[in-house]
């Protein structure tokens, strides 16, 4: 009975493993960004790793150089990323009516190798997922994204220093590349992102706050002010179709 056990665990790993090979893939170019950006932003190879290791957030590692290369404090910079990941709460939630019943540690675990990308393929692999298939999925990606950090950070080190210093350039093309595609997709991710620069450039211009909590303030004004819109707008339409 303890080996057929065992043998569904290995069994569900290795689909992990085999759902998470495409993660894994696309993951090289991003982390191999991000830790060429990281040896820019002043970061050691070590402080690189850690931040992959320990945060495991693309979106987030992204923005964390940013307010570094600001000389942004910690506290800022922790604020930010969780926005940032807030939807990870919605995401883990939805996961985890499709989970398999095991123990509470376990999905405390896994739950920390949910990604956009790790939860699309188990949110929409047919039937439940098991501990096994996740921690499979997971191993994959993670690797990944820790092992391609640093090898971008040593890539980075061997390069001119004037080419070194140009990579500064590249954190905000990859910014600009990752909201273009929502720009076109959706209104409210438009008004977000020119309210958020319009507060970010008064705060900032107007030497209100410093640039850390300008760029936080700036988010949550710009999302509770849209959202209220968008909660003025459905009350309205309910109003006139109840006319």
């Amino acid at each position: 009975m303890t080996d057929l056990a065992i043998g569904k665990v290995n069994s569900s790993f290795r689909k992990g493993v085999q759902g998470g090979i495409s993660i894994g893939i696309g993951y090289f170019p991003i982390a191999l960004t991000f830790g060429l950006l990281a040896k820019t932003s002043g970061l050691s190879i070590y402080e690189t790793v850690l931040m992959s290791l320990i945060v495991f957030a693309g979106a987030s590692q992204y923005i964390s150089l940013s307010l570094i290369s600001y000389g942004t404090g910690i506290f800022e910079i922790i604020l930010t990323t969780f926005i940032v990941n807030i939807r990870h709460f919605l995401m883990s939630a939805t996961l985890n009516e499709k989970a398999e019943e095991d123990r509470l540690i376990n999905k405390i675990i896994y739950a920390f190798g949910i990604t956009d990308e790790t939860f699309s393929v188990a949110a929409t692999k047919e039937g439940t997922v098991s501990s096994g298939y996740m921690f499979g999925l997971i191993s994959i990606s993670y690797s990944s994204w820790v092992i391609f950090s640093g090898v971008g950070h040593l890539i980075g080190a061997s390069l001119p220093h004037t080419l070194q210093e140009s990579m500064g350039v590249a954190l905000y093309a990859m910014f600009i590349g990752l909201l273009v595609p929502s720009l076109k997709k959706s209104t409210k991710v438009f008004l977000l992102a020119v309210l958020g620069a319009v507060f970010n450039s008064i705060f900032t211009l107007g030497q209100m706050m410093a640039q850390g909590w300008s760029i936080v303030s700036s988010t949550l004004l710009s999302a509770i002010l849209i959202e209220t819109i968008e909660y003025i707008k459905k009350r309205l339409r309910g109003e006139v179709n109840e006319n």
